[in-house]
């Protein structure tokens, strides 16, 4: 965790982000930058170049690029937002860190664990920093959770549920439900519950999978349980095709914590302590989106290190085996990945 860059830390000027596609979530990431003090927006990239020219003059960026090589090899930027669709990210992620340049890599880093290690190993061969963009673990609210969980506020922790959905209309050509494309539930939304879980909750010892595929092949719903060495059960649900709230709870042997809000971005939680408790201790917090996420890359590039305490290399490709392992029971294969050995 103390592992520091090849490059020395950035303490005397802004950071120089370059922006790696310019989709919706990039400019919600480009807002961001702007908010926060210390960073700099200097290039974006776009496969179609009037696009890419769009997003700059959106963004008041100085440089477009209609095409990623130029952005990874521009010597301005220090960091490259990587935002393209899933089956990308790998690539481009290791090549931005072969041309020296830092990377937050959008959820989910990669479509499978092999590439998620392929990123963490090259970055740390380059004495880079990389960090998958898992804006929930960088919000002081969900920060604050952790250390009420890990202080014991609710005794020992027994079990925690999570469901997260969203309602598509299906359309084979809709990025959730393409395979080529690394659609599905699971990397799109079940990345958050499972992240949540695995940081309160820690690694699984088994994983039990339910859920059901669309016609295209992918994954439109899963239902995770597992249980940690401590005995403490997770129950995950992510779904495509239904309405609902997100509620997130976690219980203890001495009380439990309603989390409120969507499980990507806690409005609130209450503590609750002893069997009769229903009032509770509400807590709120800073809540400013993806600001939390770009402030902990600068104070991570200002301090010289290789990743950030709050979404650490390990515990990325963790979470990416669980995902990996649930969406194969679940029969989904991406095209993209190598035919399983046979002997």
């Amino acid at each position: 965790m103390t592992e520091k860059s090849a490059y020395p830390p950035i303490t005397d000027r802004p950071i120089r982000w370059g922006l790696l596609a310019a989709g919706k979530i990039a400019h919600a990431l480009a807002q961001a930058v702007r908010e926060t003090e210390g960073g700099q927006l200097v290039a974006v990239a776009a496969r179609d170049a009037v696009r890419a020219a769009e997003f700059a003059r959106a963004h008041d960026i100085p440089l477009s690029y209609g095409g990623y090589e130029e952005l990874c090899t521009d010597p301005d930027v220090d960091v490259v937002y990587i935002s393209s669709t899933n089956p990308h990210h790998a690539d481009q992620a290791v090549r931005c860190l072969e041309s020296g340049k830092h990377v937050l890599v959008e959820k989910p880093i990669a479509l499978t664990v092999a590439d998620a290690e392929r990123i963490v190993e090259t970055a740390r061969t380059r004495g880079l920093f990389a960090m998958e963009a898992m804006w929930t673990r960088c919000q002081p609210l969900v920060l604050d959770l952790a250390d009420r969980v890990r202080e014991g506020q609710i005794g020992r922790v027994r079990s925690f549920h999570a469901a997260f959905t969203v309602p598509f209309e299906y359309d084979a050509a809709h990025r959730i439900f393409d395979l080529e494309n690394g659609g599905g539930a699971l990397l799109d939304l079940g990345v958050y519950p499972v992240a949540l879980a695995h940081l309160l909750l820690g690694h699984p010892t088994d994983v039990q999978v339910l859920g059901a595929t669309v016609p295209t092949g992918v994954d439109a719903q899963a239902a995770l349980q597992w249980m940690n060495a401590d005995g403490a059960v997770a129950q995950v649900i992510c779904d495509s095709q239904s309405h609902g709230s997100s509620r997130t709870v976690v219980r203890g042997t001495e009380g439990w914590i309603e989390v409120h809000g969507p499980v990507t971005q806690p409005e609130s939680f209450t503590v609750h302590r002893g069997p009769d408790a229903e009032e509770g201790e509400h807590v709120t917090g800073d809540r400013r989106g993806f600001v939390h996420e770009v402030e902990e890359v600068h104070r991570c590039l200002r301090e010289g290190l290789l990743q950030s305490p709050l979404v650490p290399h390990a515990d990325t490709v963790a979470i990416m085996t669980i995902l990996e392992s649930a969406r194969r029971e679940l029969g989904v294969r991406y095209p993209q990945e190598p035919e399983p050995l046979h002997t």
